[in-house]
C-alpha cells in the first residue's frame, strides 16, 4: 500500500467523519476539545452559538479529533514552572507556544512534515549533557593527545556561551556580529577587546573575510557550546603557559604503532619540527579539540552516558504523541532524518515516547545514519540501507526495496517494504514518499545549516527552525518595553542635538561676524557639546545594561547593537517558521496559514502612523510578527 494511498484513505476518513456530524442548523456544535490551545481563543463564540441556537439539553458531543488533545497545562512543562496570563489575546497563546512567520506557509499545501532528532524532538538538558560533553572532550584530549591534567580540574559555565558566534581559528578571538558581517563584539579567550582592537583586527582591510571555513568555525549549534568554551580556556592557557602544551619528541612516538590514532588526530605530530619543540597555534589547538569531539561521538562516549540515564540528560515533552496524532490525522505523512545511527536513536525516541512504546507507528518512514547536511546535496550517492529493527543489521536495498539475500532471508520476506533506513539520499526519501515538489515538505530542524539552509536551498523544502533559546528572549522583551523606549528616544535625541550641532559648526566656519557676535553662537556649540556628550553616554549606559539582562557577555540572541543579529540574519533568510519547540505544532490548526508580518523601509516608516508602532514594537523585537 503506497503513501499517497494512505493519504487518499486518511482524508476520505476525515471528510467521512465530517459529513456524519449532525446539521448545525438542528443541533449545536461539539464544545471544543478538551485542552484545544489554538482553539480557546474561539471558546466565547462557540458558547454564543450554542445559547443561540436551542435552550435544549446538548446531545452527547462528538469525540475530540486527535489533533485537539494536548493539555495547555502540560505543554513545555520542562521550560517553565508558571504560567503567566497570554500575552497574545487574538490567538488565545502565550510566547512560548508561538510560531514566528518569515515567509507565509499555508499548511494545507504541505503533504509531508519531517522532524530531525537531536535537539528537535529531543531536547537536551543543558546543564547536563553540555557538562558531559564538555568534560569528555576534556578527558580526550588529556589522555589521547597529552594535554596537560589541570584541564580536568577546569570549571564549566554551560551558559556562557550562545549561538550564532564565530571563532577566529588563527587569532584565538570568539567574535559577534551583524548581518552584515560587522563585528560587535570580541574576546581573545575570555578578554573583551576594544573597540580599537576590533576595529585593527577586522575593520582595517581592504577585502572583507567571509568569516567561514578554513581561517574560521561558526558555533550554529548547540552541540558547539561546549567546545567554544573549553577552546576559549585553551586559548587562556596558550598565553600564560606556553610551555604546558603538548610539543615533546617522545609524546608523538608513541601513537605510531597505531594507525587509526594517527588518522582521528592528524595534527597531534605536528608540533615538533625537525625534533625542536613548538608550540601549537590557536588554529592546531581548535583542530585538536575538534578531534576530540569527534573521538567522543566516535566511540560512543555521549551516547552511551544518555543511554543509561535518559532522563539525566533529555527533557520528556508529553506533548510529541499528541503533535504526531495531530498531524496524521489530518493527512500528512510523517517521517524522522537524523544523522544519528539506529541503536541510538531507538533508545531516545523509547525514552521520548515511553506512553507508547511503538514509537514507529507515529512515523511513515525513518532514515538514521543520514549525514547531513550531504543528505540533501546534488550528486550525492550514498546507498539506502534497510534497517532491521529487532537485530540492528543492515540489508540492502534497490532505491528502497529490500533485495534477497540468497539462502538467508526468503524472497517473500524481503519483498515487504522497510519502514526503517540507513544512509540514502534526499531523493530515495521523496521517492518513498512519493513526494512530487519541494514545497509539499515542511521539515523542522535545530541547525541552520545542516537541517535549514541545505534544504530550503537545494530542495526548496519549507522549513521549521527550533530555537529553545527564544523563550526567555521574548520573555525579557515583552517585559523591557519601557527601557526599550527609552533607548530610542535617546538615540533620536543623539541623532536631533548632532544635526543641530553640525549645523552650528558649518555656520561658525564661515562667520564673518564681529567676536561679540560670534561669542553666542561658541557658547551654544559648547553647551551643544556638552548635551552631547551626556546623551550619547547615557544611551551606551541603557543600551549596554538592556542588552546585559540578556547575556552579560554576547547581549541579545537576535540582535548586534540595532543591527539583526549574523544568526537572526539567517533565520530569516532560510526558515520559513522558527519557534522554540517543535510541539508548538499542535497549538495550531494542522490547516492554519501562517502569514508575515508586512515590511516597511524607513522612508515608509518617517513620519507615517506606524512608525511608533514599528519602531518600539517591531525594530526591537523581530520576533513578533502579525499573524
Amino acid at each position: 500500500m503506497g503513501p499517497r494511498f494512505v493519504q487518499a484513505l486518511r482524508r476520505l476518513a476525515a471528510f467521512d467523519l465530517a459529513r456524519r456530524q449532525p446539521c448545525p442548523a438542528l443541533s449545536p456544535p461539539p464544545p471544543p476539545p478538551h485542552g484545544s490551545l489554538w482553539c480557546q481563543g474561539n471558546l466565547r463564540l462557540v458558547q454564543l452559538y450554542t445559547t443561540a441556537t436551542t435552550s435544549s439539553p446538548s446531545p452527547a458531543p462528538a469525540p475530540a479529533p486527535v489533533w485537539a488533545d494536548s493539555s495547555t497545562n502540560s505543554h513545555n512543562a520542562h521550560h517553565r514552572e508558571a504560567v503567566p496570563p497570554p500575552s497574545h489575546a487574538a490567538t488565545g497563546l502565550d510566547h512560548r507556544t508561538m510560531i514566528y512567520c518569515n515567509r507565509a506557509l499555508n499548511m494545507r499545501s504541505i503533504s509531508a512534515v519531517g522532524f530531525d532528532l537531536d535537539y528537535t524532538l529531543a531536547q537536551y538538558r543543558p546543564e547536563t549533557f553540555e557538562l558531559l560533553a564538555y568534560q569528555a572532550t576534556a578527558k580526550k584530549l588529556v589522555y589521547n593527545l597529552g594535554y596537560p591534567r589541570q584541564i580536568l580540574d577546569w570549571k564549566f559555565d554551560w551558559k556562557y556561551m550562545v549561538r550564532g558566534l564565530v571563532l577566529d581559528k588563527r587569532r584565538g578571538n570568539i567574535l559577534k556580529m551583524d548581518r552584515h558581517k560587522y563585528v560587535k563584539v570580541a574576546y581573545h579567550g575570555f578578554q573583551e577587546l576594544s573597540r580599537e582592537e576590533r576595529t585593527a583586527a577586522y575593520g582595517n582591510t581592504l577585502s572583507r573575510d567571509s568569516y567561514d571555513e578554513p581561517d574560521y568555525a561558526l558555533i550554529d549549534t548547540l552541540f558547539s557550546l561546549a567546545e567554544a568554551h573549553l577552546f576559549a580556556q585553551l586559548v587562556e592557557l596558550k598565553d600564560t603557559d606556553p610551555e604546558l602544551f603538548p610539543s615533546q619528541p617522545e609524546y608523538y612516538t608513541c601513537f605510531l604503532d597505531n594507525y587509526m590514532q594517527i588518522l582521528l588526530f592528524p595534527s597531534c605530530r605536528v608540533y615538533c619540527e625537525n625534533d625542536v619543540p613548538v608550540v601549537p597555534t590557536y588554529a592546531e589547538i581548535y583542530k585538536d579539540v575538534r578531534a576530540a569531539v569527534d573521538l567522543c561521538h566516535r566511540d560512543g562516549t555521549l551516547k552511551q552516558a544518555v543511554a543509561d540515564d535518559p532522563s539525566k540528560y533529555i527533557y520528556a515533552d508529553e506533548q510529541l504523541i499528541s503533535m504526531l496524532k495531530m498531524l496524521r490525522e489530518s493527512g500528512r505523512l510523517t517521517f524522522l532524518v537524523t544523522n544519528s545511527l539506529w541503536d541510538y536513536t531507538h533508545v531516545v525516541m523509547n525514552f521520548l515516547f515511553s506512553a507508547d512504546k511503538n514509537w514507529l507507528d507515529y512515523f511513515d518512514l525513518v532514515i538514521t545514519g543520514s549525514a547531513k547536511p550531504s543528505f540533501f546535496m546534488d550528486g550525492n550517492q550514498a546507498p539506502l540501507f534497510a534497517v532491521d529493527v529487532k537485530t540492528g543489521m543492515l540489508h540492502n536495498t534497490d532505491n528502497g526495496t529490500p533485495v534477497p539475500q540468497i539462502g538467508l532471508i526468503p524472497l517473500s520476506t524481503t519483498r515487504q517494504a522497510s519502514k526503517v533506513y540507513q544512509g540514502g539520499t534526499v531523493s530515495h526519501l521523496h521517492k518513498l514518499l512519493a513526494i512530487d515538489a519541494g514545497a509539499q515538505v515542511l521539515y523542522c530542524g535545530d541547525h541552520i545549516y545542516g537541517d535549514i539552509l541545505r534544504s530550503k536551498k537545494q530542495l526548496g523544502w519549507r522549513t521549521m527552525l527550533v530555537v529553545p533559546e527564544l523563550d526567555r528572549e521574548v520573555e525579557l522583551l515583552q517585559s523591557s518595553r519601557a527601557v526599550q523606549k527609552e533607548i530610542q528616544r535617546l538615540r533620536h535625541s543623539r541623532e536631533e542635538i548632532e544635526d543641530e550641532l553640525q549645523k552650528l559648526e558649518w555656520t561658525l566656519k564661515y562667520f564673518k561676524g564681529t567676536k561679540e557676535e560670534e561669542g553666542p553662537l561658541q557658547e551654544k556649540r559648547e553647551a551643544l557639546q556638552r548635551e552631547r556628550d551626556e546623551v550619547q553616554k547615557s544611551h551606551r549606559t541603557m543600551q549596554r545594561k538592556f542588552h546585559e539582562q540578556f547575556h552579560k557577555t554576547w547581549g541579545q540572541l537576535m540582535k548586534a547593537g540595532h543591527q539583526t543579529s549574523r544568526f537572526a540574519h539567517q533565520v530569516e533568510r532560510f526558515a520559513c517558521l522558527y519557534t522554540s519547540q517543535v510541539t508548538n505544532l499542535s497549538c495550531y490548526s494542522p490547516e492554519k496559514c501562517f502569514r508575515t508580518a508586512e515590511d516597511f523601509m524607513p522612508h515608509e516608516l518617517r513620519g507615517s502612523v506606524v512608525f511608533v508602532t514599528k519602531i518600539f514594537a517591531y525594530d526591537q523585537s523581530p520576533h513578533f510578527n502579525d499573524r
